[in-house]
Parts: C-alpha cells; sequence; structure tokens
C-alpha cells in the first residue's frame, strides 16, 4: 500500500514539473481550456418556455392566439401545450403564411378547423386583417408568439398591430410571449415616412429597427400609434438570458422564402428586388441567398427559378436561366443591412427605364420615394445612408425608452 502510495505522489510531482516545463503559454491555454469547460453558455428560453410567468393569467379565460408554426415550447406548439394544460383556447388567429407557415407570400389565408384539435382557424391575411368584433366576443384575452425577422416589411408585426388595435377597441388584454429578433443586434436602414404607411410599413421606424415584438408592442403603446391614441392592456413575458448583441439562429423557419438563418441577415438588403424583375431566388432551394437575371453579364449561371409546392408559385423569370451572385459562402454574423446589390444591379442593367418594374411598391418597401431618385440619381451608398442619419438618431433615441434587454 506504501509503495503505491509513493509511486501516485511521483507521478503527481513529475506531471507537474512536466506542466511548468512547458511555459506560460501552455498554462493560459491550460487555463482557457479549463474555463470554457466548467463555464456554461447560459441558453436563451423565449417567453412562450417561461409557463411559471403566464400560466395563472390564462385561468378561467378565453384564450385566442396568434400563431404560427414558430409558436413552440421546448417543441410542442403552443396550441397543444395550453391545451394539455387544460387551458381553455377557443380560437386560432392565422397571419401571413398561414398557421403551419406554408402559404406563399401574398396569398390569402384561409379560415378553416384545425383538424388535430377541432378549434377555429381564423384568417388575419385576407377579407379581415385584424380580428373582428364578432370574432373577439367570446375571447377574454390574445396570446401573441410569433417569431419574427426583424425587418419593417415582414408583416407580422403589422399583424401585431392590428391585434393590438383589436384588443384596445375590445377591451381586450392582449399577452406578447417574447422571442429574439435575428436582427436585433443593429439598426439601420431609412425611417418610414407618413405618406407611406401600408401593411409593409405599418410604423415610423428603420428597415432593419432592432426590436424584438414585445419591445415594439410597448413602443406602439408608449408612442400612441393605434388609432386616435389609444393603448391596449399589454403584458410582456420577457425572454431569459438574452441580449441584442446575441447572434439567433432560428429554430424554426419564419416563412418559406426564409429557410435558414443567412436568408433572414440578407433579407433586408434584397428585398427590394421584389420590385424589379431581378430573382431573389425564389423558387428554387436557396431564396433570398441568390441575385440574378436572364443576362450572361450580371455574371455566372447560378439557377433556374421554377415551382416549389410550399414555398413558391409562379416566381419572377420562372424557366430561365439566371446569372448573378451567389450569397451563400457569407457568414451570416457579419451581414448587415446594404444597397450595394440594388445600386450594382441597377448600374449593370442596360434598360433603366424599366429596372424598377413596380415603383409604388419599391417605394412602400423603402417607406419614401427618396430611395428611388436617389438610386436613379447615381448616388452611392454613402451618399444615401448620409441622407437618413438624422432620422436614425432620432428613432434611436426613441428606441432606447422601450428596450427590455441589454445591447
Amino acid at each position: 500500500m506504501k509503495k503505491q502510495t509513493i509511486f501516485y505522489l511521483l507521478f503527481i510531482a513529475s506531471f507537474l514539473i512536466s506542466s511548468c516545463a512547458n511555459g506560460q503559454d501552455h498554462k493560459s491555454k491550460e487555463a482557457h481550456f479549463t474555463l470554457n469547460n466548467l463555464v456554461e453558455k447560459k441558453q436563451i428560453i423565449v417567453g412562450a418556455e417561461q409557463p411559471e410567468l403566464y400560466m395563472e393569467m390564462l385561468k378561467n379565460k378565453r384564450v385566442g392566439l396568434v400563431v404560427n408554426q414558430s409558436s413552440l415550447v421546448n417543441g410542442i406548439h403552443l396550441v397543444d401545450f395550453l391545451l394539455q394544460n387544460k387551458i381553455n383556447v377557443v380560437k386560432i388567429f392565422a397571419p401571413e403564411h398561414g398557421f403551419r407557415g406554408n402559404i406563399d407570400r401574398g396569398a390569402h389565408v384561409k379560415s378553416e378547423i384545425d383538424e388535430k384539435t377541432g378549434l377555429p382557424i381564423i384568417s388575419m391575411f385576407g377579407k379581415n386583417r385584424r380580428p373582428t368584433d364578432d370574432q373577439l366576443k367570446e375571447v377574454d384575452l390574445l396570446i401573441f408568439d410569433i417569431q419574427d425577422a426583424g425587418a419593417r416589411f415582414f408583416t407580422y408585426i403589422s399583424s401585431m398591430h392590428e391585434v393590438m388595435e383589436a384588443c384596445a377597441s375590445n377591451n381586450k388584454s392582449l399577452l406578447v410571449l417574447d422571442r429574439p429578433n435575428p436582427l436585433g443586434d443593429y439598426v439601420d436602414g431609412p425611417v418610414r415616412q407618413p405618406n407611406f404607411k401600408s401593411f409593409v410599413g405599418m410604423h415610423p421606424i428603420p428597415i432593419v429597427h432592432g426590436l424584438t415584438v414585445g419591445e415594439l408592442a410597448k413602443m406602439i403603446n408608449g408612442e400612441k400609434w393605434l388609432e386616435n391614441g389609444a393603448q391596449c392592456d399589454l403584458t410582456v413575458i420577457k425572454i431569459k438570458n438574452y441580449e441584442h448583441k446575441m447572434h439567433y439562429p432560428l429554430p424554426v423557419k419564419p416563412s418559406p422564402n426564409l429557410p435558414n438563418y443567412l436568408s433572414v441577415r440578407l433579407y433586408p438588403s434584397l428585398c427590394f428586388f421584389e420590385a424589379t424583375e431581378i430573382s431573389v431566388g425564389r423558387g428554387t432551394e436557396f431564396p433570398f441567398q441568390v441575385v440574378g437575371y436572364p443576362d450572361p453579364s450580371f455574371g455566372d449561371s447560378l439557377f433556374i427559378p421554377e415551382d416549389i409546392k410550399g414555398m413558391q408559385q409562379d416566381p419572377v423569370q420562372e424557366g430561365k436561366i439566371c446569372y448573378g451572385i451567389d450569397l451563400r459562402g457569407a457568414n451570416p454574423d457579419n451581414i448587415r443591412f446594404t444597397l450595394k446589390y440594388v445600386i450594382d444591379f441597377y448600374n449593370k442593367f442596360k434598360q433603366k427605364d424599366k429596372f424598377f418594374s413596380r415603383e409604388k411598391w419599391f417605394n412602400l418597401l423603402a417607406g419614401n420615394d427618396k430611395l428611388l431618385a436617389q438610386i436613379k440619381a447615381g448616388k452611392s451608398e454613402r451618399e444615401i445612408k448620409a441622407s437618413w442619419k438624422a432620422e436614425l438618431d432620432k428613432y434611436q433615441k426613441v428606441r432606447k425608452m422601450y428596450l427590455l434587454y441589454l445591447e
């Protein structure tokens, strides 16, 4: 037994001597390794995954849900989760792309009955874009739990605005279960001007607004952007362990044509092409990750848009070989909003008077008619961004008032 003890002590001593001999660099690496293994990264916990904070609010209430495919509680849909916990869910309200998130952009969402639960699914992207007074008569409280993509023209936040309007006018409570903004680490783009309010621009905020849906709901209330300056009875369940500087790859794609984190990060910059005949890859398996046009002068051969069920019908330049740029190798964490792609393609386009085939749509996306004129006038991105700096700085001051999370 003594021999074993002596051997063990000699082994430890030789190990310590060997470690010292390897120098300071080894010790720093060893310390770094140990630290990384001992300190756990805190997991982001979205609002829906903290039922202890909201379940009591739902007891003995008739609950309506504004949800889609992203409304998950640890892999279980919020509808199923609440029903399992004996919450009286009475209605589901579906935004653009539908309850299952498989309806093409702009296509009407049908009202129907959910086969699994038997609950009525009421469309908010068809004849009506907000719950009607009649639809809310048997609802005491509405829950909004949808993953946003972080761009002003992504319509889930417009649907939230409409829900807030309905709640305010019908004296109903709104509970927002907050989720991270995948573009929440920065703010950029022109602020929407008053004459350009639309369903792709409900609020006077920049294209990349840098807010979670919970923060934006507080801003809508606080700035009195609802009709007649009304405010709705709002509660936000905050995200745990989240800061705006964090990068957040979405666990579920927010819409059929934003299939991954890269497409979401590129979306604000490439969405302007939707007002042109340039393809952003709709009708391929990699939308919003390529840009092309049927002209070899635009670059290498990239893709041929085709109908894809559940993603895209009748895509721009369907069946044609498109040439241009492939952004699939980009690091999404490094991507920021830029006008570079639109300006470059406009400058290469032979018939410039036909490049912007839907000018009114472009202006609604931009939130003004100044940007279109600047691009046509040959202004550089630096010059254009300088022109909206003052309004962006003003917005940033307002934004700070409603932040729920560290930057």
